[in-house]
């Protein structure tokens, strides 16, 4: 449990939230809610066990039964029926029936979710089962239903017009209070289908300053803070109270590109980008473990990562001769120029994830040191979509986990074929986006994740610079948390506090 502030200072830090209840198991991270619909902030309401899908995944992305403890599809693989597990309620007392299921899933489809991305025809209830009717053949479909956005919500929840006006799941936690942008509270649901909680009670809050989660984890004011900076994952380690975890994540530290601009738009220009970037340096200077991003997809990640593939390389006099071989030449103080045009640029991030912000002060002189002028703007993540979107983005410095949904090909659908706001833009390969759609409807087989990984290896319409680490702090008064590498968990439900 909970100790009393031994940092004065904290308490001047920390919202009222975070210093409420002794006897929950507090959580802090840097993710701030943006509402009560799982399209939103599914992502935390699957964490903190409040909220569930129809299908679940384990630590190494296989699927596994969730609210559907059985599945099956058609001869013609146009009709897949999911069969609702018996005796779950929601938190409101009400049954999960097949009808709830597919009421939650039809809202979710009719919003920006992944359900739009896959060719559904109809979802409806049947029987005790939940038919899901496609276009065409679509064998990701179970993986996309562990995605945090289809999480099943009770229909009480919900709004005549789809809107989420309570947070009512089938969690292990059932939502007490619900304050967006900064807190979470929830209690033991003691009649949750997979038995009852050991704690009595979670709180999450948001705290977006790596150095204030640090001191809550120090001073015993949370039992579980994630996304360390490296300086404090690095100090906690000796604290007595606390035990530090790093888990490898198929997460991958991304530079995104305006493959449409004049800046980026021939492939030789990315590259020779790429080639300004000492990305084992970076590695260990800002995250400091090894763990420079030599292609796109970490190795854990089986047959998407290519042995076979040569490691992006960092040479800065290439990348001068391959800017000056396109065009850029510099000009009287140093800067590239064409045509009368600087090589100056915005670059886009957050402060989030604490390791962002000073990435993008270390690209900054990479690029300078080779003529390209930057402007670091950090901001909220929602700029980067934004910009995308009104097409004045130019770089953006973000994370992007390919495992929200189990299967990659989720991610790859979402954000190269052909674009998407967290991925290609001004970038369009006709051939990518068949073999990714044929993918998603058929499955593949180890040969075929290469062959795409390949593509974006030798186009880069984004620039991988580093792959992940999650990093947590967790106190040694409690036992059976989880740090799970596809962050579908905290391991709250099996969690409990040490006598």
């Amino acid at each position: 449990m909970r100790r009393p502030l031994s940092l004065l200072v904290l308490s001047a830090l920390l919202p009222v939230a975070a210093l409420a209840d002794p006897a929950a198991l507090d959580v802090a991270a840097p993710f701030e809610i943006k509402a009560a619909d799982p399209v939103l902030s599914g992502d935390i309401f699957l964490k903190m066990d409040v909220m569930e899908t129809l299908v679940n995944a384990d630590e190494n992305g296989a699927l596994l039964p969730g609210l559907s403890d059985s599945w099956s599809v058609s001869d013609d693989k146009l009709s897949w029926r999911f069969h609702i597990r018996p005796g779950v309620t929601f938190h409101d007392g009400t049954a999960l029936t097949s009808d709830a299921a597919a009421t939650a899933l039809n809202w979710s489809k009719s919003k920006e979710s992944i359900l739009t991305r896959a060719p559904i025809s109809s979802i409806r209830a049947e029987g005790d089962e939940v038919e899901i009717t496609l276009t065409e053949a679509f064998a990701a479909l179970p993986a996309f239903l562990a995605e945090y956005r289809t999480g099943i919500l009770a229909p009480a929840a919900y709004a005549a017009d789809g809107s989420v006006v309570g947070l009512i799941g089938t969690g292990a936690f059932k939502v007490t209070r619900l304050e967006p942008p900064l807190t979470l509270e929830a209690e033991r649901y003691d009649a949750y289908w997979g038995g009852a909680a050991k704690v009595p009670a979670v709180h999450y809050t948001a705290v977006t300053r790596a150095e204030t989660r640090a001191l809550m984890a120090e001073s015993g004011d949370a039992e579980l803070v994630v996304n360390l900076d490296p300086a404090s994952f690095a100090r906690l380690g000796s604290v007595d109270s606390v035990t530090v975890q790093s888990v490898s994540l198929p997460r991958v530290l991304l530079l995104k590109l305006n493959a449409a601009s004049p800046f980026f738009d021939t492939v030789e220009e990315r590259r020779a980008l790429s080639l300004a970037i000492d990305r084992d340096g970076l590695a260990q200077a800002v995250l400091r473990y090894p763990a420079a991003a030599g292609q796109m997809f970490p190795p854990a990640m089986g047959g998407w990562h290519d042995e076979a593939l040569e490691p992006l390389a960092y040479d800065a006099e290439a990348a001068r001769a391959a800017f000056a071989a396109a065009g850029w030449l510099p000009g009287a103080d140093g800067i590239l120029e064409q045509d009368g045009q600087r090589f100056e640029v915005e670059l886009l991030t957050y402060p989030d994830r604490p390791e962002l912000p000073l990435t993008a002060a270390v690209l900054e002189q990479f690029f300078r040191d080779v003529g390209i002028a930057v402007t670091i703007n950090s901001t909220n993540s929602s700029e980067i979509p934004a910009k995308h979107t009104d097409g004045t983005l130019q770089l953006a410095l973000f994370a992007r986990n390919f495992a929200l949904v189990p299967d990659p090909v989720g991610t790859l659908m979402q954000d190269y074929a052909p674009t998407g706001d967290w991925g290609a833009m001004g970038w369009d390969n006709a051939g990518f986006t068949a073999a990714v759609k044929k993918m998603a409807a058929e499955g593949g087989a180890d040969e075929e994740k290469s062959a795409l990984a390949a593509t974006l290896h030798a186009e880069l319409p984004v620039l991988p610079i580093a792959w992940y680490q999650q990093t947590a702090a967790i106190s040694k008064t409690v036992k059976g948390i989880v740090i799970d590498p596809y962050e579908r968990s905290f391991g709250l439900k099996s969690a409990e506090f040490v006598e």
